[in-house]
């Protein structure tokens, strides 16, 4: 079953601009089914850099000049090279042939960021959109489900199917929403295959990582302490490794899309924290699978901070697809105020308070400095990414 992306239209614009376009998300979020069905009916040539056989067709065009290149694999009106960072000299050779002004468009697949997709001298700046795929929005994930009703908007769904809802949420709590998790009878052994060393497998072939068992000891320590203030000498403690070290871990998982980081949000560091971050999860159900926690249970004792979680990166999910027009930050005082998200837009300011039960306002202590009011995110409607439609 193929489920409808927000992507769709921003991979068509992308593919209208006559650029490189990269495709970059973490293994498994459907980049290549998304491509595969945006370009149905085009002559497409797909070459999968997992398969040495289409590494090896790749790097033979390559040692000819790019007309002849493009000829000797079929001149297609598209090229897709799938896993494209298995080859550090990929962006190196098709800024070559984009610049030879040929009619074949190039698509380029990566499950890392531009940093590890092209470790050449010579990058593809200026030469590329990107789009970045994260997994499926909360809104995606639904249309999955037979009960959906596509008849009525977000608000109708959250008044008419509130039982449904509420359950299908906190499946995707649990479980994460990669797309094939969200359609498989059998999600936990799914997690578990992809929260082993799969979803980190680029990161261990660069061979920045010399010892595996480090980055899972590093994700384990993340994931119960997701949603909380992260201390990099107290990682580097637990862990009995040098700072720098857990800081280029980190920075590699970031560019994995494994996790993403949150900074404090101030204008004055002396009444507030303004060097720390917060660590989250792109998807919950990796998280979960990392500590063995698929409750679907409400009552779970971690619902707070799980959901937390799932709340920040559903949104910051929503920000990467629209090309981060804002910046995500949390917030607290010297005097320990806190606010779990700070949206900052062009049109200004707005602050939210996570909460799976919430009971009150939120902090006025970050009102009275900034005159914005703190709202509240509960589960009573769980299209979260609808927010930064109306900055």
């Amino acid at each position: 079953m193929y489920i409808k992306r927000l992507s769709e239209i921003i991979l068509q614009k992308a593919l209208a601009s006559g650029k490189v376009t990269l495709v970059l998300g973490a293994r498994q979020v459907g980049k290549t089914t998304l491509v595969e069905h945006i370009l149905q009916g085009r002559d497409v040539r797909l070459l999968n850099f997992d398969v040495e056989i289409d590494k090896a067709h790749f790097l033979a065009a390559a040692s000819l000049p790019p007309a002849e290149a493009l000829r000797t694999l079929g001149n297609p009106e598209m090229l897709v090279l799938d896993e494209a960072q298995r080859l550090p000299e990929t962006g190196r050779i098709v800024k070559g042939w984009h610049d030879a002004k040929l009619s074949t468009r190039i698509l380029l697949l990566g499950s890392s960021s531009l940093d590890l997709l092209d470790q050449s001298a010579e990058s593809l700046t200026g030469r590329n959109r990107k789009v970045f795929l994260p997994p499926l929005l909360f809104a995606e994930a639904l249309d999955s489900q037979d009960w959906s009703n596509a008849g009525l908007d977000h608000s109708g769904m959250c008044k008419y199917f509130t039982a449904p809802l509420r359950s299908f949420l906190l499946q995707r709590i649990a479980f994460g929403s990669y797309p094939e998790v969200v359609l498989s009878a059998d999600p936990r052994r799914l997690l578990r295959d992809l929260s082993s060393d799969y979803l980190w497998k680029d990161i261990l072939q660069t061979g920045l990582v010399k010892t595996p068992d480090l980055i899972r000891r590093l994700l384990l320590l993340l994931a119960h302490q997701a949603g909380s203030e992260v201390s990099i000498n107290e990682l580097a403690g637990q862990l009995r490794m040098g700072r720098p070290t857990v800081e280029r871990y980190l920075a590699l998982l970031e560019q994995t899309f494994v996790i993403f980081r949150l900074p404090a949000f101030s204008t004055n560091p002396r009444k507030e924290i303004s060097k720390s971050h917060k660590v989250f999860f792109w998807d919950t159900g990796i998280r979960n699978a990392l500590l063995n926690a698929f409750s679907a249970d409400e009552l779970r004792p971690d619902i707070g901070s799980v959901w937390e979680n799932w709340v920040i990166a559903e949104i910051a999910k929503q920000n990467m697809l629209i090309g981060s027009p804002c910046e995500l930050f949390f917030w607290r005082s010297r005097t320990q105020a806190e606010v779990d998200l700070v949206v900052k837009a062009e049109s200004g300011l707005r602050a939210f308070e996570i909460k799976w039960n919430p009971r009150r306002a939120g902090s006025a202590a970050f009102q009275s400095v900034y005159g914005v009011y703190v709202e509240s995110i509960g589960p009573a409607d769980p299209f979260v990414a609808d927010l930064l439609d109306v900055l």
